[in-house]
């Protein structure tokens, strides 16, 4: 029944998809964290900044901005990532442009857990003469991140669906193959399903592992 698997590297496409989502995540938390320190600071500017990059990025499909990554950077631009091959640089492309579209989630995501802060404590912290940026690091983003966890995880989960885009410029992530397979195999429910059950594979222990992680980490008012 699942004899056609053999001449596809099913693993191989799931493990780029792993890949994809991971570097992507962490840089979409650090560039989110400091969306949201810049959507909370002192700065005039940088809160105009904050505020403009995330009404404007989430409001443009992720197609678009994962192709203009390959069509406006690479081919028009000559930007290749410090890479020599396509292959490489494709899949590059495809963490920046994940990273440049998710982060503005993370942002708000992490402006939600800094709402949650009482403001007393920032306002005491100031008091004792440490500076915004020890204050949003010591006291805030700490009791930001608790709070956080749960948006946090969908955010998580929302990009591992997300990498499927990726296929847009060709990297051989796990939708790839499975277009590859579905034109090759008269096997469309089941190469469907196989999929879906490979990405609940890589979402539902995510969703536990941080569920789980949240409740312990929250901050009891």
């Amino acid at each position: 029944m699942f004899d056609f698997l053999e001449g596809y590297d099913l693993w191989g496409a799931f493990w780029t998809t792993v890949q994809l989502a991971l570097l992507s995540a962490v840089g979409s938390l650090i560039w989110g964290t400091l969306l949201a320190a810049m959507r909370v600071g002192p700065v005039p500017l940088m809160r105009g900044f904050g505020t403009a990059y995330v009404n404007i990025v989430r409001n443009i499909p992720l197609t678009v901005i994962i192709l203009f990554t390959s069509l406006g950077l690479y081919q028009t631009l000559g930007v290749n990532m410090g890479a020599d091959d396509t292959e490489t640089i494709n899949f590059r492309l495809a963490v920046l442009g994940l990273v440049v579209y998710t982060s503005a989630f993370v942002c708000e995501a992490l402006r939600s857990g800094i709402n949650t802060v009482p403001v007393g404590q920032a306002e005491a912290a100031r008091a004792i003469g440490l500076s915004f940026s020890q204050v949003l690091r010591l006291v805030v983003l700490p009791q930001a991140f608790r709070s956080a966890v749960g948006p946090l995880t969908n955010v998580l989960i929302a990009l591992t669906k997300n990498t499927t885009v990726a296929a847009a410029i060709g990297v051989a992530e796990a939708a790839v193959l499975m277009k590859e397979m579905i034109e090759n195999e008269a096997q469309l429910l089941l190469i469907s399903a196989i999929f879906a059950f490979g990405f609940v594979c890589l979402t539902l222990p995510t969703g536990l592992i941080l569920g789980w992680v949240g409740k312990k980490v929250a901050v009891k008012r």
